[in-house]
């Protein structure tokens, strides 16, 4: 706002069994409490899938993605014995073993139609390849840049990681969930490029996540918005913020005399 933009407030929703009419009406109260305004209509993602499915046919049909079958019980069995060194957890949890790719290896997933009501995978090994060594993102303030290596140095100060980490940190994400046709990381990523976000303030916990969605954003070819990620708002048990458990909420905080400078200071803003 002090830029002179516009704070667009989008509702996350594509995974129903958690959207609750009364978390969304707090969210207006809140941001609004926080002297927080934004433009309407407000963008529901809840409509907005067949743009996510546009995505997925795009990655699709570049063999980058397979299909998956496994369950959480099959994931964690595969996954009882990892190699000592090896990150066992990454953004999404447990870092897939990846089964189901050994599974697709040598045949032409493009040739098939994209799938209905299946779990998708992308397939970082070939995401990564695609992207090549010539590209290195950055990472300033908590601002995710791409770089590329011929053009000149890094700017000082800045850390970077190839998209090759990926491969052992990150795994092979889930793009699209069976029960919803898209997974959060695809949806935000073209839901930015859709909105033409330039700058996205985000959590601290949300630090690796970003790294998925840079590498999205370039294997989609869409831009990649600014980020900030501010540190999290915790109880006094060290608990962070959240709707789904009892740490204190935005609410609970104004009801014993916060005012809305006091929250921004716990966020570091």
């Amino acid at each position: 706002m002090a830029q002179r933009g516009d704070f667009l407030l989008r509702i996350e929703d594509i995974d129903q069994s958690r959207a609750r009419p009364e978390w969304e009406e707090q969210i207006y109260t809140d941001l609004e409490w926080l002297g927080i305004w934004w433009p309407e209509p407000v963008l529901r993602q809840s409509e907005r899938h067949p743009a996510y499915r546009a995505a997925l046919q795009n990655l699709w049909e570049r063999d980058l993605l397979y299909p998956c079958t496994c369950t959480r019980r099959d994931i964690e069995a595969a996954a009882s014995a990892p190699q000592e060194g090896v990150p066992t957890h990454g953004p999404d949890g447990r870092i897939y073993p990846g089964t189901c790719a050994k599974k697709a290896e040598g045949y032409p997933l493009s040739l098939e139609k994209l799938p209905e009501n299946t779990t998708l995978r992308l397939n970082m090994s070939q995401a990564s390849f695609l992207l090549g060594e010539h590209q290195t993102t950055h990472i300033l303030g908590g601002s995710y840049l791409l770089h590329y290596l011929e053009t000149g140095p890094a700017i000082p100060g800045q850390h970077s990681f190839e998209p090759q980490e990926l491969i052992s940190t990150v795994g092979d994400i889930v793009i699209a969930r069976k029960d919803m046709g898209t997974s959060y990381h695809l949806s935000v990523v073209v839901d930015d490029a859709f909105q033409k976000i330039s700058h996205v303030t985000r959590g601290e916990d949300l630090l690796e996540a970003t790294k998925i969605h840079v590498l999205l954003q370039h294997l989609l070819g869409l831009p990649t918005p600014i980020y900030h990620h501010h540190r999290l708002i915790r109880d006094e048990a060290g608990k962070r913020l959240a709707k789904r458990d009892d740490a204190r909420a935005v609410s609970k905080y104004r009801a014993v005399g916060a005012t809305p400078r006091d929250i921004r200071r716990m966020v570091g803003l």
